[in-house]
């Protein structure tokens, strides 16, 4: 669907942080759109948090942590 829709390129690109609660508060204070304002579970166990793509030049961000 992604590809149909946009092409190839980027989906998401996901970073390691210590703490996604904080990550995601800090990236809020600096205007950063986000799409999750606080961690949720995501796969593995991890901890996730995304960034809207408007704010990230178009490509999806997730934040991700091993503390749940």
């Amino acid at each position: 669907m992604f590809l149909e829709k946009n092409g190839q390129g980027i989906h998401h690109i996901a970073f390691a942080v210590d703490n996604v609660d904080e990550a995601l508060t800090e990236v809020k204070s600096k205007g950063i759109r986000l799409i999750d304002k606080e961690g949720r579970k995501g796969a593995e166990g991890l901890t996730i948090g995304f960034l809207h793509p408007k704010s990230t030049f178009g490509v999806l961000t997730e934040l991700c942590s091993s503390n749940y």
